[in-house]
């Protein structure tokens, strides 16, 4: 039997979903809608003169080395975020749905990082890696790694992606440990009676059914590699040394505010929004294909 909800007024499905309209209009679409007219233009950095330049900013944004680089370096930093997140709270969710005593002051600890902000959590990270007083910056050059995210790139990038994906580590180890704990028990139970140890049970069995909640969360994961990992590089390396660390919102922010070039700032916005919808269609087009719903 089908049942619908019926409202006794037609007006007030809209009145409901009002709120959340307007809220959804004023801080995206008017914001994005801004930064899309601000990117046809080039302005003065005191704003005295507007002029109207086209798609002038892009054609210089793309002709621009630096800015190249900085494409790439964001699509390897948010790679390894997305893996390094994923993959240990994965691992972390099994573990814990095997749980017996105890399992909520576990599933709490998990859960801890994630109230940390971005900013905090990088500051964090950076006093355990910091070269002079940092812990586990001592036990590295105990074992013989001159460890320096100060002047090495490659040191300060694995610093930014470390910190970026612990955080995220506790977000997906929740909805992992949730996807597990609504596999029917009665699945692994008759696979183990037919023979099936456990790491093939994982990859017959759970893994397949955890495909939705793994693709909900890779989708989620790039999004927050490319736009929320911000509070984190402006805390621990602020893009540096040089720009070994310069992602594309990071680089947005510097050359608005810090360049004050806010028309190309605006251009690269636009293309950062654009990349990441494409990838995220990419995800939908090809990798959705995989996923098992039950």
């Amino acid at each position: 039997m089908d049942r619908r909800v019926v409202f006794p007024h037609r007006r007030l499905p809209y009145l409901l979903l009002l709120p959340q309209l307007v809220i959804t209009l004023v801080f995206f679409f008017w914001p994005g809608g801004q930064a899309l007219f601000m990117s046809l233009q080039m302005q003065d950095p005191f704003g005295n003169s507007v002029t109207f330049v086209g798609l002038e900013n892009f054609a210089l944004l793309f002709a621009d080395p630096a800015y190249l680089e900085a494409v790439w370096r964001t699509l390897y930093f948010a790679t390894a975020v997305t893996l390094l997140a994923m993959v240990p709270a994965l691992l972390l969710a099994v573990m814990a749905d095997r749980v017996v005593r105890g399992s909520t002051a576990y599933t709490t600890a998990m859960l801890i990082p994630y109230a940390i902000a971005p900013a905090v959590a990088g500051v964090l990270w950076l006093f355990m890696f910091n070269p002079s007083i940092g812990v586990v910056a001592w036990w590295l050059k105990a074992a013989g790694v001159d460890w320096n995210p100060t002047l090495d790139g490659a040191h300060a990038m694995w610093l930014v992606i470390l910190a970026s994906a612990w955080k995220q580590v506790a977000y997906n180890f929740l909805f992992f440990l949730a996807g597990l704990q609504a596999i029917p028990k009665s699945l692994l139970e008759a696979a183990a009676i037919d023979g099936a140890r456990p790491l093939r049970r994982f990859w017959t069995i759970v893994f397949p059914l955890l495909s939705p909640t793994t693709f909900f969360l890779l989708v989620v994961n790039l999004v927050y590699a490319f736009f929320d990992t911000f509070g984190v590089i402006s805390a621990v390396t602020q893009g540096g040394p040089a720009t070994a660390t310069e992602t594309l919102v990071y680089k947005v922010y510097k050359d608005g505010i810090h360049n004050l070039d806010l028309g190309g700032s605006a251009a690269q916005s636009v293309v950062l929004m654009a990349i990441v919808v494409a990838l995220t269609v990419v995800q939908f087009r090809f990798i959705e294909r995989r996923v098992h719903y039950a």
